[in-house]
């Protein structure tokens, strides 16, 4: 159905949507140009952020997309951001700041996992959610994530569809209803912990490091410094086809190389350093001593003039390359001014070096993104570089002289973590980073009533063939196990009038609120339908089972097993026990089974567990950690 629009994204890429509220019928000819000029402002304001973004596979991106069948015609753009997920969470921000800039626009957008932003709260959301049924219901509307609910019943609520919404739907129902279809406050902070930090957390990605490069790969990087994401993934991703051309450089000449200073993201810088590689020794490329104090900066630049030979080798030059001008279109003037507004070229002097490297870089950046997305998309890293270098003359000398005067590069210890490090940074993304535990709080005493409590809390609540469910945070309400509304559950799956005496027995036969609510998930249950000959089955069926479990105790009380178990101490009868415990718990032989401890049983089981993990990842800590319960050290602060 192409109203529910189940996005079909390839792999490692986020697809997002843009549509123009209210949604109405229009005229194909001005809507196109109506859109057409939101990608251009969009494109223009949001500028200063993109210029300098190093993507590691595509760029952010737009264009309009005509309507096709019963989705309208909108704003489309597709990223492929490989291994740096950063890239899809900075999408997400730019697709959230862009929907607060124009209220008009409402926005969707999913990867190849589906609707991520949902999987990022997984821990938050209405039962009633899933996968089956999400579509066409997640949207960020003027800056606020929407997700439009699902009514309980068909009819229930007048403007929202039984099924999945289509695209029309929903954007009427944005329209209409924006304020009731806001996410919950805990949805929302799970989306917003993510893309947190943001703009400023674009230059704490960047890491800065000294390469021993060819100065043709050089005077390439200081006029397209993003295509040092493309020389990465070359030799990241190289095989022994790619390596046969780089036996002999033919474009990057080793004979050429000069020390430069290189700007990558964290992830590329990653990919390069923890990659092993010896060069051919047809090539030209030869490494000093590990010892030598510039080894770092030799063996980096030896691996991105592989990366840059890869590429060029599988390209040739475009063809009648036909670069216009990008200062005599009218956008030029725009978009110039707003990132002067933005303090894009840093109190830089005009004409100075530093501001026409930054002043090419908006060039670039404009040519792709304003004045022809589109052609760029088609244009292969290879063939832009050779491009480059048949029109982009360079000075050796001039290159030479830059070597000298090299900013200081970044320190790499980012790449190292420790065990306390990596603790802090899966809290963070928990987003339980607050709650760690200092010093002092761990010579506190602590409360081992919150392990019985979250353990009973966690019997207690539903679990289906889904899996479990864990208890959102210790804060909550305790969900409280009432053993005499379990059996009269278990008395009503059996039989609802199997006497008086069992009713007595077993409780009031109407189940708590809680309970209840378990019972109505269970569609297939019929009470009301026995005859009376299904109903005696039923009695006997009790009666059997209680005769079982007696009997089961008497062989139990010849064993040793009890003894695993610690007990409360034994009193007399007539103080704590009454006359049906007597009865249930003697024995054949007349003793009388102590009542064992069951909190403090459980405690010592998950400490004795926790201290077997000896301090590494176990069931004892994962599952408590999981409902909230954070364990203190297993250390004698003795």
């Amino acid at each position: 159905m192409e109203g529910n629009m189940k996005l079909s994204v390839a792999e490692d890429a986020v697809e997002y949507h843009l549509f123009l509220l209210p949604e109405e019928p229009r005229d194909p000819e001005k809507h196109k140009q109506v859109l057409q000029k939101y990608i251009a402002t969009i494109t223009t304001q949001f500028a200063p952020l993109l210029v300098s973004y190093i993507w590691q596979n595509q760029p952010f991106n737009l264009r309009y997309k005509p309507a096709k069948g019963s989705i309208p015609a909108h704003i489309v753009g597709v990223t492929k951001f490989g291994d740096n997920i950063e890239d899809e969470w900075f999408i997400v921000y730019l697709i959230k700041q862009i929907t607060k800039k124009f209220p008009e626009l409402v926005a969707r957008i999913e990867d190849n996992d589906g609707e991520f932003l949902l999987i990022e709260a997984a821990e938050f959301l209405p039962k009633w959610l899933d996968p089956d049924n999400s579509t066409n219901r997640v949207f960020f509307h003027c800056g606020e994530l929407c997700l439009i609910p699902a009514p309980r019943k068909a009819g229930e609520i007048s403007w929202l569809p039984a099924t999945p919404p289509t695209i029309h739907q929903a954007l009427s129902i944005i329209t209409r209803h924006s304020e009731k279809i806001l996410a919950s406050e805990s949805i929302q902070a799970a989306v917003n912990r993510r893309i947190k930090g943001y703009p400023e957390k674009i230059q704490t990605s960047f890491h800065r490091a000294h390469c021993f490069l060819p100065a043709a790969a050089v005077a390439i990087l200081k006029h397209r410094p993003q295509l040092v994401a493309a020389a990465v993934q070359a030799f990241y991703l190289r095989d022994p086809v790619d390596l046969r051309a780089c036996r002999i450089f033919k474009t990057f000449l080793p004979e050429t190389r000069i020390m430069a200073s290189v700007t990558f993201t964290k992830c590329l810088y990653a990919q390069l350093v923890q990659q092993r590689f010896v060069p051919d020794r047809r090539s030209g490329y030869s490494l000093p001593p590990q010892s030598h104090p510039q080894y770092r900066a030799h063996e980096l630049g030896m691996k991105l003039a592989h990366g840059f030979e890869i590429l060029c080798t599988k390209a040739s030059p475009l063809p009648e390359c036909k670069k216009s001008s990008v200062t005599t279109t009218p956008l030029w003037n725009g978009f110039l001014d707003n990132l002067k507004q933005n303090d894009y070229f840093e109190g830089e002097i005009e004409g100075s070096a530093k501001y026409l490297q930054k002043l090419h870089m908006a060039e670039n950046y404009f040519q792709q993104s304003v004045n022809g997305p589109e052609n760029f998309l088609d244009i292969t890293p290879g063939e832009e570089i050779l491009t480059l270098l048949q029109t982009m003359p360079f000075e050796l000398e001039e290159l030479k002289k830059e070597d000298a005067d090299l900013p200081l590069e970044d320190d790499d210890h980012w790449l190292y973590l420790s065990p306390d490090q990596l603790d802090q940074i899966l809290q963070e993304t928990a987003g339980k980073g607050e709650g760690s535990h200092s010093q002092g709080e761990k010579e506190r005493p602590y409360d081992l009533t919150k392990v019985t409590d979250s353990m009973k809390a966690f019997v207690s609540k539903v679990s289906t063939h889904k899996g479990a469910e864990l208890p959102r945070e210790p804060s909550e309400a305790p969900v409280t196990f009432d053993a005499d509304s379990f059996l009269s559950y278990f008395d009503k799956i059996l039989g609802p009038d199997s006497g008086e005496s069992d009713s007595d027995d077993y409780g009031n036969d109407d189940l708590d609120e809680e309970n209840s609510e378990y019972l109505d998930s269970d569609d297939d249950l019929d009470f009301g339908t026995q005859d009376p000959e299904e109903k005696v089955s039923t009695k006997e069926t009790l009666d059997s089972i209680k005769s079982l479990m007696a009997q089961m105790d008497q062989e139990l009380a010849q064993t040793s097993i009890g003894k695993s178990f610690t007990t409360w101490k034994q009193r007399e009868p007539s103080q704590t026990l009454g006359n049906d415990f007597d009865d249930d718990k003697a024995t054949a032989d007349g003793s009388v089974l102590e009542p064992v401890d069951v909190d403090l049983n459980l405690v010592s089981n998950i400490l004795e567990s926790y201290h077997s993990q000896a301090g590494l990842a176990g069931p004892a800590s994962n599952l408590l950690q999981s409902m909230g319960v954070q364990l203190p050290d297993d250390v004698d602060h003795r």
